[in-house]
Formats: C-alpha cells, structure tokens, sequence
C-alpha cells in the first residue's frame, strides 16, 4: 500500500513540475510605444493601442495603468514585457515606462 502511494505521489508531482507554466497578463503590441508622445497622446489612444490595462492604481494622485505579459516556465527562459503609463489630470500622458527582457 505504502508503495502505491508513493508511486502516485511521484506521478502527481512530476506531471505539476512538467506543467509548471504560468502566464500573467495578456499579450499587447510594443512597436507603437516610441510614438507615445508627453502630454499629447491620450488615454483614450493608449487603450485603442493596447487595449483594457491589467491593472489600473494611483501614483502621487496621476492616473496609472499597467499592462503586463509575462510567461515564466519550468524548463524555459521567462519572458516580461511591462508597460507603466501615467496620465496628467487632463488625461494624457505624463510618464511611461516599457521594460522587456527579450
């Protein structure tokens, strides 16, 4: 009994180990970012470019959104990309920052 057991243990923790992929966010295009002009581009332009953000929060009282595509794996190497826009009370864009490691 005690050998059964331990064989589906084993069982059950290899197949988590080979499925161990995990994905946040969702995939958004990055070669418009450059174009993103300070105080022109708006919000409503950001979200027709990148649609609905992954998270949206307060930054020293400025509007921010968030958009992220992560993808790290088991046995792969992990691909980010992040996209921070901070909006001006008027609604464009004071600040962003794209980070990516690929």
């Amino acid at each position: 009994m005690n050998i059964r057991i331990a064989s589906l243990a084993s069982c059950v923790g290899l197949l988590l180990a080979f499925s161990g992929c995990v994905s946040v966010g969702r995939t958004f295009p990055s070669d418009g970012i450059k174009t993103i002009a300070l105080g022109k581009t708006t919000q409503a332009q950001i979200q027709s470019a990148y649609g609905k953000p992954y998270r949206t929060g307060i930054e020293d009282g400025d509007a921010t959104w968030t958009y992220v595509d992560d993808h790290v794996g088991v046995f792969s190497t992990p691909r980010t990309r992040d996209l921070f826009v901070r909006f001006n009370a008027d609604g464009t864009v004071k600040s962003y920052a794209y980070n990516t490691n690929q």
